[in-house]
């Protein structure tokens, strides 16, 4: 179906320009309205609060999604995609009692969930697992040397 097509096409592209860390590029593929799911966090709403998130995550980490796997139903108006983001941490977070992570890399599995309407993303939901991002817990993530 033409549709399904048309969405996985859309999820490529919002990867695509996650990786170059091309911010308007990824804003050009959402709703003015888009929802979107921070990890370990609240909804948050609009173009600009994604833009600001995502100025905030392109600050403190160097990550590259890859591997990724994209599902979606058949009328295209949702998607799911599984994938591993590999980076390293830009600045010493320090935050909610963990250490510094400056400089530290990781290789870590995570899933993202998205609804479309109109060939746009209304609804983006990335997860990783945050029992891995929690002090005392970063031995679970796969180092990279």
């Amino acid at each position: 179906p033409i549709m399904h097509q048309a969405t996985k096409r859309l999820v490529e592209r919002y990867y695509e320009a996650f990786n170059s860390q091309d911010i308007d590029a990824l804003l050009e593929l959402l709703s003015e309205d888009v929802m979107f799911d921070v990890n370990r966090g609240q909804r948050e709403a609009g173009k600009t609060a994604f833009g600001q998130c995502m100025r905030q995550l392109n600050a403190r980490y160097q990550e590259h999604i890859f591997d990724i796997e994209i599902m979606t139903n058949d009328d295209g108006s949702r998607a799911a995609a599984e994938f591993t983001g590999l980076g390293s941490c830009m600045d010493e977070i320090g935050d909610g009692g963990r250490p510094p992570d400056l400089g530290q890399t990781y290789r870590l599995p995570g899933g993202a969930f998205f609804e479309v309407e109109d060939g746009k993303i209304v609804r983006v939901s990335a997860n990783y697992n945050p029992n891995t991002l929690l002090a005392g817990q970063m031995d679970r993530i796969t180092r990279v040397a």
